[in-house]
């Protein structure tokens, strides 16, 4: 599997040529070669600062992001690794809380690619590698590092002992990788996708997860007692709602009566409190409750449920409100129908990458759409608008729903549109969000 990455700096853009060249083997699953890259470079994983570690189908960025603001505002100095970036692949690695210089990111990049060369490692373990590198060459207090795809192979689950271990909403995506056929794995999709994610569980360390559905929960905790795992499951160990416009959040330590999340949407509330059991599952760094409520409030977590500002591109829809999120799976999709129900009827830009299902991302947000507007993803593989709109007049009963040539010529046409509706919203994909962003002139800081 390859990502997409560029930059304006040439010293990165010529490491990203190489990580380009670079897949997955086929057939290879396993942490062999991270293992052996790691080694080459002097087992940089056993080296880092305090981990929290997350995984998850949907909520494990936010979780990050709600840990590491809480954390700086406690007053510790925090690394921070998420994936995938928006506009400028610096975004994945922040040094002590600040994005990654393109210097750094080079000679890390050159570094790894140059000692692995002869291994064939695939973009995610060479960029891996460079992340434990550059977090084990700077003190800070702690790190905060999200996983990227499943747990049990996922590049990061060579880190031997995480602080607190985490994992955010379960539900069914990269189906070609994370429910291809195994011996000895559940067979059933959601207690596979349980496994995957459960199974970054390590001896010893506390694994905090959301509440599941019977299936994926028993799966859970079969798979961190086989690790020796201890789990705090929600709704078990935790609890936590919201009630009185505030976040109820309770465990064997006490109950805290917190504020809710500024980003928008009511999944991010359980997002935050994923970070706050985690956070309380852990003694080496404390945490008040006045630092956990004002990290809470000033987290901010780009393309999720994005209010975008004043720019280039919202001026093509002069007076209209343009929210922005990359939601591209059918749970991220529903978490987003239900903040925007409220808005309806609202406009639609979408654009969706050829491997999703447009019935599983379009699906939920059809009911409360005007009109959409389906752009291509240029660069990418992405589904041809013909045919999604077909589809969706088709099969979602979204009537109005056209093909666009292009970002530009969507939102011109609805600039132009006398009926247009006062909210317009634009979804699908990581990589439109981020298009959107670097457009607009609201690129991630």
């Amino acid at each position: 599997m390859r990502d997409f990455a560029t930059s304006d700096s040439p010293a990165v853009q010529a490491q990203l040529d190489r990580l380009a060249a670079l897949s997955l083997p086929q057939g290879r699953f396993g942490l062999e070669t991270i293992r052996e890259l790691c080694a080459r470079l002097g087992n940089p994983e056993t080296k880092l600062p305090p981990v929290f570690h997350v995984a998850g189908t949907n909520g494990k960025g936010s979780t990050c992001a709600f840990l590491r603001s809480i954390l700086e505002l406690q007053g510790y100095c925090i690394h921070t690794a998420t994936k995938p970036h928006l506009v400028r692949y610096n975004e994945r690695i922040r040094i002590a809380g600040r994005l990654i210089e393109d210097a750094a990111l080079a000679e890390l990049l050159a570094e790894v690619l140059d000692v692995g060369e002869d291994l064939g490692p695939s973009f995610f373990e060479v960029t891996t590698a460079a992340l434990f590198l550059a977090f084990s060459r700077t003190p800070a207090d702690a790190c905060v590092i999200e996983v990227g795809l499943g747990g049990r192979f996922d590049a990061t689950n060579v880190i031997p002992a995480p602080l607190v271990s985490g994992v955010a909403t379960l539900g069914i995506d990269h189906e070609a990788f994370l429910l291809r056929p195994e011996e000895g794995v559940p067979a059933e999709p959601l207690a596979r996708i349980a496994f995957e994610k459960a199974s970054i569980a390590k001896a010893g360390v506390p694994l905090v997860t959301q509440a599941y559905p019977d299936i994926a929960a028993h799966e859970v905790l079969r798979t961190a007692a086989g690790h020796g795992a201890p789990v705090l499951m929600r709704g078990r160990d935790w609890h936590a709602q919201v009630a009185d416009g505030a976040l109820l959040f309770e465990d064997a330590a006490g109950s805290l009566t917190l504020p809710l999340p500024e980003i928008p949407g009511a999944h991010q509330a359980d997002n935050a409190a994923l970070a706050v059991a985690m956070l309380r599952a852990q003694e080496r760094l404390p945490v008040s409750a006045e630092a956990m409520a004002q990290g809470i409030q000033a987290t901010r977590w780009p393309a999720r449920l994005q209010k975008l500002g004043a720019g280039p591109l919202t001026a093509l829809v002069p007076g209209r409100e343009v929210w922005l999120d990359g939601g591209h799976n059918a749970d991220a999709a529903q978490a987003i129908a239900k903040a925007l129900a409220g808005k309806a009827p609202f406009d639609l830009v979408f654009g969706l990458m050829a491997n999703r299902s447009v019935a599983e991302v379009l699906g939920p947000l059809a009911p409360l759409v005007r009109r959409a507007e389906v752009v291509p993803l240029p660069g990418h593989a992405s589904h041809d608008p013909r045919d999604v709109a077909m589809f969706a007049q088709g099969q979602l009963g979204l009537r109005e729903c056209y093909p666009a040539f292009s970002l530009d010529q969507a939102l011109e046409r609805f600039g132009s549109d006398p009926e247009a509706a006062p909210v317009l919203v634009i979804s699908g994909s990581l990589y439109l969000a981020g298009e959107v962003l670097r457009r607009n002139g609201e690129v991630p800081d």
